[in-house]
């Protein structure tokens, strides 16, 4: 069954990489998904200009393969975008002129039901985007001790009732696994009795439960890493996210790349010695009326926008940039800790 896949943002967004007329240059779509931002920057960008895009879906790479037959200016690499920077040199790719991410789950994931990522459709607990690799939620959920369940719901899906729903899956365990998605969403809405309204009370665990199994925030925390040593001056970065804490990383990077020196500012370091800005900020985003009407999984959207500048990339600059990150080990997640016996 082919699942429509609307892009958020589309026209906001290949204004935003291609400032002032922009037409040529190498451009990376580091989220293909369905191709909807890649088609729109095809049809902006001129005949010489080249677009990368990467996607560790199976699926979503079909569809890259598909538009790459039909437009040799693409080139598709089959990787998530935490390995954006060694994937570009494997290419001979130093430097390129804007990078776009569109965070999150695309459309056709969460109408799949054989995904596992909708608590709306019964499916199987997988939730991997690359289902190549690494373990399913349902096997996560099936070994995660105690206090991993609670520290990942708590953490990524910022739910009060993390310890609640931790205690109900452990205890559900004890008589039969969770197996399909809408045996975790009943759990959570038996362990969780109140929940804004119109929301359901499943929500915070399934995104936690997805972005902790895919690793989510910690690809993205490398991916903008790399970015500073990827756009060259005058490039430009857009990212798309839809929900605080991705949006709350994008807004921490951009914010210490513009001000590096802002950790030494009342330190005696003269002033030619301190870091200059590596982005300027430029703009911050969001779909209009018309669009949320007409997508309504754009109404939490929100798209920041920064241009690289002409400044060095100093070890100082980079040392205030990752203490922003945090840089974690980037890898598949473990099946957890061992459950209590």
């Amino acid at each position: 069954m082919a699942h429509e896949h609307h892009a958020v943002l589309p026209d906001a967004a290949v204004e935003a990489l291609l400032p002032s007329g922009r037409r040529d240059g190498v451009f990376v779509d580091a989220t293909f998904g369905r191709g909807g931002h890649s088609r729109r920057l095809l049809q902006a960008l001129s005949p010489s200009a080249r677009l990368i895009v990467f996607d560790k879906d199976a699926e979503a790479i079909q569809v890259a393969r598909a538009l790459q037959g039909e437009d040799s200016r693409v080139t598709v690499v089959h990787a998530g975008f935490g390995r954006l920077a060694e994937a570009l040199a494997g290419l001979g790719v130093d430097a390129v002129d804007g990078i776009l991410f569109d965070l999150g789950v695309s459309s056709p994931q969460l109408d799949d039901a054989q995904r596992g990522f909708s608590f709306q459709r019964e499916g199987p607990l997988d939730m991997r985007m690359d289902t190549r690799a690494g373990p399913t939620a349902g096997q996560w959920l099936h070994e995660a001790d105690l206090d991993e369940l609670k520290e990942v719901i708590a953490r990524y899906g910022e739910e009060r009732f993390a310890f609640k729903i931790a205690e109900a899956i452990v205890a559900r365990r004890e008589s039969g696994a969770l197996r399909t998605t809408r045996d975790l969403a009943e759990l959570v809405a038996g362990a969780v009795r109140t929940r804004e309204q119109g929301r359901h009370p499943a929500t915070r665990s399934f995104q936690a439960i997805r972005i902790h199994i895919n690793q989510e925030l910690q690809e993205l925390a490398h991916a903008l890493a790399a970015v500073l040593g990827l756009l060259a001056p005058g490039g430009r970065l857009a990212v798309i996210s839809f929900h605080s804490l991705e949006d709350r990383m994008v807004k921490q990077f951009i914010a210490a790349a513009a001000r590096p020196g802002a950790a030494q500012a009342r330190l005696p370091i003269p002033e030619k010695d301190m870091p200059l800005p590596l982005l300027r900020p430029v703009a911050r985003l969001r779909p209009d009326a018309a669009e949320r009407a007409h997508n309504p999984r754009a109404r939490s959207a929100v798209m920041r926008v920064a241009e690289r500048t002409a400044a060095p990339l100093t070890a100082p600059a980079r040392e205030a940039v990752d203490a922003v990150l945090r840089l974690p080990p980037l890898g598949r997640a473990g099946t957890g800790r061992r459950r209590r016996r």
